[in-house]
């Protein structure tokens, strides 16, 4: 496969990462803000999808064709700045993680909510705020690593 397409699918890749984790924070938030458990679930279940089909599909995508734009361009994982977004892309997925439990938990409990006519319950929002603080670590993660990418700095990551 040539460079350029590499590039091209690795470039996609990031910008759904970036797009998607954007767009479903978001309209997590938003709805929310709205307070009403019908919206909360209905949003949630959406964005639970969303991240299913986007995000995880990127998610595997991008190792791959990083691994395969390294070996065309013959540069080495060692090399600073891919050992760094390397390290970052597993911060993210630490963080992304937990982050797609909290969403489909806070799906059900809103949809619970709704069911009932019942106002959304306290573990809704001890996850909503821990679901809100773990993406910014991971939404500024992804910028440092889009950054690594197209500034490719000369870092000395590895001890010599």
């Amino acid at each position: 496969m040539s460079y350029q397409l590499l590039l091209y699918l690795h470039v996609i890749g990031a910008t759904v990462l970036l797009g998607t984790g954007a767009g479903i924070a978001f309209f997590m938030v938003v709805s929310h803000r709205s307070g009403s458990a019908v919206l909360i679930a209905h949003v949630a279940g959406i964005v639970v999808l969303a991240d299913m089909v986007f995000t995880a599909t990127a998610a595997i995508a991008q190792p791959i064709t990083g691994y395969l734009l390294v070996r065309e361009a013959g540069w080495s994982l060692s090399e600073g700045w891919i050992a760094l977004s390397l390290g970052l892309y597993f911060l993210v997925g630490a963080f992304w993680l937990p982050v797609v439990w909290m969403q489909v938990r806070m799906r059900d409990l809103a949809r619970r909510a709704a069911d009932q006519g019942a106002p959304l319950p306290n573990a809704y929002y001890r996850l909503y705020r821990v679901w809100f603080a773990f993406g910014f670590p991971a939404f500024f993660a992804v910028l440092a690593i889009i950054w690594l990418m197209l500034t490719k700095p000369e870092l000395a990551v590895w001890m010599r």
